[in-house]
């Protein structure tokens, strides 16, 4: 497993994508409970079996698991003529990613009462961040006065700038004289006295970002309060996408600020507009109008 480490290092430059393959041969570790260089082809083709009609992995998480796969067992082991790895098909499936109307976000984030949450998550509403862009965010990469924002190696290593709106930026200014870190926008909180003295000394001198897993959480619980069904985080980055649209913005514009590289991407959220139903249906309308009775 250790070479495994070296070799993903020496293949993929992000992280996220090193730990991701590390993990997916762990869990083949966790699984059979032995060494993953000792299986058999046999056990790994169960395997995938396993997760794909015992747990109903994602395709993607499927796809993942094959790639990782493949390259410890034949780019690191040399087992070439395994054959199982051709014979794992998946598709994905036709599914619209969750998207909230603009009186759920609202409510949504008048709903989360503590400002170093409801923050970061109105950022990556208003400006269509990821979650890892968001928490990685540095005050160096606020550009006030410009109105800009800038994001540092996003999905792909592609950096990117968006708008910034003014009363956006001034309420990061307030957020940031609370904590005052030397470097970073969102910094851990820890653990330990909730006064407001002690917060802020120990965001002061944090030495990492807030982890993911608490705007995670706490999303999922606001929401099931709201009885709002499948909103997560990333549905906030969608519905930015999806309301930009609503509102009558260029489609590789929308492209351009959710850092998309394929226009493909980005035409999933003509299937959830509002306005494009009721275009479709004023057209329909006007179809039918004056056709025989």
């Amino acid at each position: 497993m250790a070479r495994f480490a070296e070799l993903l290092a020496l293949r993929y430059d992000a992280n996220r994508t090193r730990h991701a393959y590390y993990r997916q041969v762990r869990l083949i570790h966790e699984h059979f409970h032995c060494d993953p260089a000792a299986l058999t082809e046999t056990q790994l083709r169960d395997y995938f079996l396993h997760v794909k009609l015992k747990k109903h992995w994602l395709p993607k998480t499927i796809r993942q698991a094959r790639a990782a796969a493949r390259l410890f067992f034949v780019d690191q082991l040399e087992r070439a003529d395994w054959k199982v790895f051709a014979q794992i098909r998946t598709r994905d499936h036709d599914t619209l990613p969750a998207v909230l109307t603009r009186p759920q976000v609202h409510d949504l984030l008048s709903h989360i009462r503590l400002r170093r949450y409801r923050t970061p998550l109105k950022l990556i509403y208003v400006c269509g961040l990821r979650l890892s862009e968001c928490l990685g965010l540095t005050i160096h990469d606020v550009l006030g006065r410009e109105n800009k924002l800038r994001i540092r190696q996003g999905k792909g290593h592609q950096d990117r700038v968006v708008p910034l709106p003014t009363c956006l930026y001034e309420e990061l200014r307030r957020y940031w004289t609370f904590h005052r870190h030397p470097l970073l926008l969102f910094p851990n909180v820890g653990r330990g006295d909730r006064s407001l003295t002690s917060l802020a000394a120990r965001m002061h001198a944090a030495t990492s970002p807030m982890p993911p897993s608490s705007l995670q959480r706490l999303l999922i619980v606001a929401r099931q309060q709201l009885n709002i069904p499948d909103a997560s985080v990333h549905s906030l980055r969608h519905s930015f996408a999806t309301h930009l649209l609503e509102a009558g913005a260029h489609l590789h514009t929308i492209q351009q600020l959710l850092g998309h590289k394929q226009i493909t991407s980005t035409m999933v959220y003509l299937h959830l507009t509002h306005q494009t139903t009721r275009d479709a249906l004023a057209l329909m309308d006007e179809l039918c109008r004056g056709l025989p009775r």
